[in-house]
């Protein structure tokens, strides 16, 4: 005897599945829009602490006394010795000399002196809320992924369930108001941002997934050992030594760099371990004409070269990987792939938009109003821009210890609960009345 389901029942699972639909596309709307600010996030960080020391280059010298005046500066502070100690290279699109480590970051001078702390908090948060959502790393950036994995699904079944649409790729009835025209617009840059969208999302997917891939290859296969996995395509970590030793020797590697590589442009010098016996430096070089994000030089802690780990030349998987990131963000070819990627990052962002008004549209047309569903859509919509221009003016206001993502999280909620109330107390017209 079977079991009936209550009509009741059926209609509160229907809306709790659109409810689901219309959280997945938020997450890609946020994602896409998210994505194409952060095209400038490099320019952004000028904008964002516009008084720091700026220059074309940085002698060798200079780097050595802001390594080691930074490295000092902690052990003074009692703070925990760093794993790992990042030197922002000078380039054209960000001149300027930045030191990184596990708690700090201070801009250096011309003469290598530490001048001030980095205060770009609003650019970190906005590139966190794209790659993780604000979310602990792990978990965050393998939901990104998942997405990245949804969108791409999108595109291609896009293609297919519509056979005229590369036919239909320049007939847009734009002015239609029975749902016709916002189908068009939402077909048209579909059709005509595609392969933009596909690469988006396949290395965005790569990007995502990528981590916890190789957690999951760790703990099958090497004993939970994450650098082993990664060490085949980004280089291996040489054996730690925690003896204490002198800074190591970053004005030679940079000199070495300079005489034999100097069509190389460095963007950054990678200090492993420093201070202690096991230390090593790596240089991280741009190779024009190529969308790698860079070649890992290797030097020891005297600054004598010990080898490339073929990024650039490698094993064509190797070259791959090193790929995606630039392919991204679109941070190769200059200014003008940058404002493609915006106006291209803007259609796709439009286009996850209008997906879920022409889904709404179509219910309506059905007879199945969705009021609130149509306000929470909105309130995402209009809500996302409005929240993070909150977090933009608590930067002003606050400053750079703002609580960005919290600010932007509730801000968001907040304007999505208030677009759903007021269509609550909204009442349709009563029909008149026959004569």
């Amino acid at each position: 005897m079977g079991a009936s389901i209550e009509p009741g029942t059926v209609k509160r699972a229907l809306s709790a599945h659109a409810a689901i639909g219309l959280l997945a596309g938020a997450i890609l709307y946020i994602l896409c829009l998210t994505g194409t600010i952060a095209v400038f996030y490099v320019e952004m960080q000028r904008l964002e602490q516009p008084g720091a020391p700026e220059m074309a280059e940085i002698a060798p010298e200079a780097v050595q006394r802001g390594v080691e005046a930074v490295l000092a500066r902690e052990a003074q502070e009692g703070l925990a010795p760093t794993s790992h100690l990042y030197v922002h290279i000078p380039v054209e699109e960000l001149p300027r000399a930045t030191i990184t480590t596990d708690s700090n970051a201070f801009h250096l001078d011309a003469a290598g002196n530490i001048a001030m702390p980095e205060r770009i908090a609003w650019n970190d948060f906005l590139v966190h809320l794209h790659y993780t959502l604000n979310l602990p790393s792990l978990v965050g950036i393998t939901i990104v992924g998942a997405f990245g994995v949804m969108m791409l699904a999108l595109s291609l079944s896009g293609v297919l369930a519509h056979p005229r649409i590369f036919r239909d790729a320049f007939r847009l009835r734009a002015r239609n108001n029975a749902g016709v025209g916002l189908t068009d617009w939402h077909n048209r840059l579909s059709v005509w941002t595609l392969p933009f969208g596909v690469a988006i999302a396949l290395t965005g997917a790569l990007i995502g997934l990528a981590t916890v891939t190789a957690y999951g290859i760790a703990e099958s296969a090497y004993d939970g050992d994450v650098a082993a996995v990664y060490g085949p395509v980004f280089g291996e970590e040489a054996a730690p030594d925690p003896s204490p030793a002198p800074a190591p020797d970053v004005a030679a590697a940079l000199q070495y760099m300079a005489r034999e590589h100097p069509g190389v442009r460095l963007t950054y010098a990678i200090l492993h371990d420093p201070l202690t016996a096991g230390q090593h430096v790596q240089m991280v070089g741009e190779h024009d004409r190529r969308l790698i994000f860079g070649e890992y030089y290797a030097f020891d802690s005297q600054g004598r070269f010990a080898g490339t780990t073929g990024m650039a030349d490698g094993a064509l998987g190797q070259q791959a990987a090193a790929s995606t990131y630039k392919l991204h963000f679109g941070n190769f070819g200059g200014v003008w792939v940058k404002i493609a990627y915006v106006v291209l990052g803007a259609a796709l962002t439009a286009v996850c938009a209008t997906g879920t008004y022409i889904w709404l549209g179509k219910r309506r047309r059905r007879g199945i109003e969705e009021p609130r569903l149509r306000a929470a859509w909105t309130g995402v919509v209009v809500g996302t821009p409005v929240a993070l221009l909150a977090t933009v003016a608590a930067r002003v206001a606050i400053g750079n210890e703002a609580p960005f993502a919290a600010i932007f999280w509730i801000a968001l909620a907040a304007w999505i609960a208030a677009a759903v109330a007021l269509a609550a107390r909204r009442r349709p017209a009563p029909e008149a009345l026959p004569a």
